[in-house]
């Protein structure tokens, strides 16, 4: 632990959802004082495990709370997780996507100017690049985002950047991949709801809590003919998001990079691989493709490296999908 002259604050949004409260913890573990901001509409107050950790309940849109935060605190930098990640969701409500992915953050970024708190960091995503020209993908490929959500997070990407023009914000643009795993103590997990990622939905048909796991599409161009993507643990999410707060509180440049493993696996590979880490028999459904589903998504995580000195250690699937099938089989059935 870091004594309290040195001890730097920061402030997370969306701190109790699934990406946040592993990094929360990590963030924590290290020393760092950390205040929480979680509307917990789909966060859970239980992940935040570290009782050093403050949590405030409330909403970005809710301008004179985070500026109570800021003048309560003295905030070193922010992480922002807090936004809407359903795809399909945001095709049929892009105006929540939109209110809440742009038009929130939006406060919480002029309360930072306010209080002169100059570092952000920025939970992006793979999906500002829209569907890959070329994989692996690299930060130089065009960002055409082909949903609301994806253009959300371009959106405001492009205004941290004016931010950064005119009133000095640095900022660290950490795009990803496919999130997967959890904590290796089975503490934390992903508890979603509705579950729309792909791991956790596997385990739960071999669990018998849905009736199959469906396979959108088996016939891309790709060797089994199912869609190809990167999977990245969270514990390298969270430890990324380490490194991009103590490179901008070391005065690094502004940045922007992909956070995944750089190899990718089809889903019939990710089905075999919970079948034989959990012993449990899958029940497959092969279903039509869904539309803007590209054949293969990986990343080029090489600049990662460069920057912020930042690898992926999770690269074997194996390895992840142990830490969520113990999540999920845990005496609290994988639930908070």
């Amino acid at each position: 632990m870091m004594n309290n002259q040195t001890q730097k604050t920061l402030l997370v949004t969306g701190g109790a959802g699934y990406i946040g409260s592993h990094t929360v913890r990590m963030l924590a573990d290290k020393g760092y004082k950390v205040i929480v901001l979680d509307n917990l509409v789909y966060g859970h107050k239980e992940a935040i495990v570290n009782k050093e950790v403050s949590l405030i309940i409330g909403d970005l849109g809710n301008k004179e709370l985070v500026n109570k935060i800021f003048l309560e605190n003295k905030i070193d930098a922010v992480i922002h997780f807090a936004a809407y990640a359903f795809v399909g969701e945001s095709v049929s409500n892009p105006s929540k996507y939109y209110q809440n992915n742009i038009a929130a953050p939006l406060n919480l970024l002029d309360v930072m100017m306010e209080h002169g708190c100059k570092k952000f960091i920025f939970s992006s995503t793979c999906a500002t690049y829209g569907n890959p020209q070329y994989t692996p993908i690299d930060e130089k490929h065009p960002q055409n985002p082909i949903n609301p959500y994806g253009q959300s997070k371009l959106m405001l990407e492009k205004i941290i950047m004016d931010y950064q023009k005119a009133y000095g914000l640095e900022y660290v643009f950490l795009r990803y991949f496919n999130a997967s795993g959890a904590s290796t103590d089975g503490l934390i997990g992903e508890d979603h709801n509705p579950e729309t990622h792909l791991i956790p939905l596997i385990i739960e048909a071999g669990m018998g809590k849905r009736s199959n796991i469906t396979v959108f599409g088996a016939d891309y161009d790709t060797p089994d003919g199912s869609g190809i993507r990167d999977y990245i643990h969270i514990l390298d999410l969270g430890r990324a998001h380490l490194l991009a707060f103590e490179h901008l509180m070391n005065n690094g440049a502004s940045l922007a990079c992909n956070l995944g493993t750089g190899v990718g696996y089809s889903v019939k590979e990710v089905i075999n691989v919970v079948e034989q880490v959990t012993g449990l028999k899958i029940p497959v459904v092969i279903g039509d493709r869904r539309p803007g589903d590209p054949a293969r998504l990986v990343a080029n995580p090489q600049y990662a490296k460069d920057a912020l000195g930042w690898e992926a250690e999770y690269k074997d699937l194996k390895d992840t999908v142990a830490t969520a099938w113990k999540w999920h089989s845990n005496s609290k059935q994988g639930k908070f």
